[in-house]
């Protein structure tokens, strides 16, 4: 995802989980509903950072770490026909790769966006 209006969006649903190392938003894609999404969409995914989180170094290489996560867990567990926005914090940074994977897996159950 990449338009702004998409962002406040899956914002606007309220639906999220804030773990150590990042905030997970999900949100059915336009024309699905929370109860029937569009199993024939792709999965949408939208990375940010904000200045909190450091230098414009630091906020890349958080969204550099959480689209390799991403990458890793997303394929076998995030479900199809929603949109996620992956928030860096500043733990983003320096957190053990291992437990930021741990914090997107727990982030996905507690918000029954597994398959």
């Amino acid at each position: 995802m990449k338009q702004r209006t998409d962002f406040l969006r899956v914002a606007g649903k309220r639906k999220k989980w804030a773990a150590p190392g990042l905030v997970l938003q999900v949100a059915p894609q336009p024309g699905a509903t929370a109860r029937h999404p569009a199993p024939d969409r792709p999965i949408r995914v939208g990375f940010t950072t904000s200045k909190k989180v450091g230098d414009a170094v630091e906020r890349n290489r958080a969204r550099r770490r959480l689209r390799a996560a991403v990458d890793i867990v997303f394929p076998g567990e995030a479900q199809t026909g929603r949109d996620y926005v992956v928030i860096g914090r500043s733990a983003t940074v320096t957190r053990p790769f291992d437990l930021l994977v741990a914090d997107l897996r727990a982030a996905l159950k507690r918000l029954g966006s597994r398959r």
